[in-house]
């Protein structure tokens, strides 16, 4: 078994009411990825995700990609320290 990380971001853009944060359960549920997105007050989208390494790579680049009809400017992604989530949730 691989080594778990995992990263922290907040996604920038036309990313509020465009079903992002269904993409992203989508996306993280086909990457194996656990943890959560939800929507901030100023128009952003929180994530935390954790997973195997090539997974959450590979679930990153989605994320910097976004959902067809929405459009990302930026993502800002930090590493942090696994939580240890056991499933994907929109919050």
């Amino acid at each position: 078994m691989g080594e778990i990380v995992s990263f922290h971001a907040v996604v920038r853009g036309q990313v509020q009411g465009v079903g992002f944060r269904y993409f992203a359960r989508q996306r993280a549920e086909a990457h194996g990825v656990c943890g959560f997105v939800r929507n901030l007050p100023d128009g952003t989208v929180e994530l935390h995700a954790e997973g195997l390494r090539e997974a959450l790579s590979a679930f990153e680049a989605d994320i910097r990609r976004g959902p067809s009809f929405g459009r990302v400017d930026e993502a800002l992604v930090t590493s942090v320290k696994a939580r240890g989530y056991q499933a994907f949730e929109i919050r």
